[in-house]
């Protein structure tokens, strides 16, 4: 699909929602760092330690984006030696467990999306408009919770990313095998995730100033905008 800066054989394209689609990953981002900043202020104050606050970009890219959520909070912990209980998923939002500190991070997401409302990147509405008009099969996924595909894959047990799970079951139900399917991610573990799944391309969205990332780890293209491949083609 040379109109699509795609290669001819693909049949499918997987998009993944926050980020790439919706400015979502920004409001993930600004809720995990009110979240940990509130955590560690008062772990240091408690332990007379520096209070050393939680980086929205390059912490979160490395240890959250494209994950689910308790995945991420037990991903962030763990590289700042902090050890925490699992705790359950009951746990109230105040709780020092994993299962709390992400109950914390998922109600300050609401609060800010009730608040402010989500917005779609206009080249992404243009791009998912043109691969519809090309006759391509189209799934959209997101790790989080809050939606019905975050909700299946826990029902499902499938690992969140960077395994491949999500996308594999997405091009399932859409009856087109990994390799006839293009990945659409703006997370590191997402684009890992399309490879680990042999699928037959993969589209990093740079969003935040982290192209050479996304080569690294082996996108192939790289664009900070999806109408950046209709332009291209």
């Amino acid at each position: 699909m040379s109109t699509l800066g795609l290669p001819d054989r693909m049949k499918a394209c997987l998009f993944d929602l926050d980020g790439v689609l919706t400015e979502t990953a920004k409001v993930h981002a600004a809720a995990w760092k009110e979240m940990f900043d509130a955590f560690l202020q008062a772990r240091a104050r408690e332990r007379h330690e520096a209070f050393v606050a939680f980086d929205p970009v390059g912490e979160y890219d490395a240890y959250m984006d494209g994950k689910p959520r308790a995945d991420g909070t037990r991903s962030f912990l763990a590289a700042r030696g902090i050890e925490l209980p699992e705790g359950g998923p009951d746990d109230p939002p105040s709780s020092a467990t994993i299962a709390g500190l992400s109950n914390a991070k998922n109600e300050i997401v609401l609060r800010r999306i009730h608040a402010d409302g989500v917005q779609a990147y206009t080249g992404s509405i243009a791009y998912v408009r043109a691969v519809r008009d090309a006759g391509l099969r189209r799934a959209v996924l997101s790790s989080s919770a809050n939606c019905a595909d975050g909700l299946t894959a826990k029902r499902d047990h499938l690992a969140g990313k960077p395994a491949p799970d999500m996308f594999l079951a997405a091009a399932h139900g859409l009856e087109v095998a990994a390799t006839d399917a293009a990945v659409f991610e703006d997370a590191l573990a997402g684009v890992v995730a399309g490879h680990a799944g042999d699928f037959g391309f993969v589209v990093g969205v740079d969003r935040t100033g982290q192209a050479s990332e996304l080569e690294a780890h082996d996108a192939d293209v790289v664009v900070n905008d999806l109408a950046k491949l209709l332009e291209s083609s």
